[in-house]
């Protein structure tokens, strides 16, 4: 097994490169995709200096995270890579977890690990409120597989079957990924293992950086349960075939 840190990033500014130098610190292979990025960071990167364990993508338009993920996943499977360590760029994710989440991957390979968030004070109410609707739908469109949380992006994923879900249809480019991918490789029977990890919302003055819209994303998510609750009527029969057959 070889895991690589995949780091989707539009415009996150300074944290960018915080959150690089923390990954680097707590594992020795880093990948960054710039996913259409006009605010410097490939300078910011670069400034650096060489780093064998570092390596930076630039696509040359924004085209949304699931498109930059789908982009790291090509490169990896080329490169031998098993499995993808999804963090954010915006420093919201601990990286000294990194290790711990590869370890889980480690003793169970052929699953996907989620990490399930542990908001402090400072997380926003229609946030953390707002992720309950989205868990309910996505455990409803697994027969309750054991997705923790369906919008986390730390993960680990296994590298051949996500890029195979992804290439075979044309959804989960943008802010819809976390979600559909957690879904779809359920239906896959790729088994979801879940981990805690703190998660930490940084004020505009601290460097955050925030591309979520309230109503745009959450549009888009709707409409991607809509997509998914086909799918699921579809699988139904599997589905509950494979909910008669788990142990408890």
């Amino acid at each position: 097994m070889k895991h690589v840190v995949l780091i989707p990033s539009f415009n996150t500014g300074s944290k960018l490169t915080e959150t690089v130098q923390a990954a680097r610190a707590a594992w020795p292979l880093v990948w960054v995709v710039l996913d259409g990025s006009t605010d410097g960071s490939a300078a910011a990167l670069a400034a650096l200096g060489p780093d064998d364990g570092l390596r930076v993508f630039i696509l040359p338009r924004n085209q949304g995270k699931g498109a930059a993920v789908l982009h790291g996943l090509g490169h990896a499977a080329a490169e031998g890579i098993t499995h993808v360590v999804t963090i954010d760029a915006d420093g919201q994710h601990p990286a000294d977890y990194i290790p711990t989440f590869v370890d889980a991957s480690r003793a169970n390979p052929a699953a996907m690990i989620l990490g399930v968030p542990q908001f402090g004070p400072e997380a926003p109410a229609l946030r953390v409120g707002g992720r309950r609707i989205s868990n309910w739908w996505a455990n409803l469109e697994t027969m309750w597989a054991g997705i923790g949380d369906s919008l986390f992006g730390f993960r680990v994923y296994p590298v051949g079957p996500l890029l195979a879900i992804m290439q075979r249809q044309r959804w989960m480019r943008r802010y819809d990924f976390d979600a559909e991918a957690a879904v779809r490789l359920s239906w896959a029977g790729v088994r979801p293992v879940n981990l805690p990890a703190p998660v930490r919302y940084f004020r505009p003055e601290e460097g955050g950086v925030s591309h979520f819209r309230y109503g745009r994303d959450n549009t888009l998510l709707t409409w991607m349960h809509i997509r998914l609750m086909f799918g699921f009527l579809a699988r139904l029969p599997l589905l509950l075939w494979r909910r008669a057959r788990r142990p408890g």
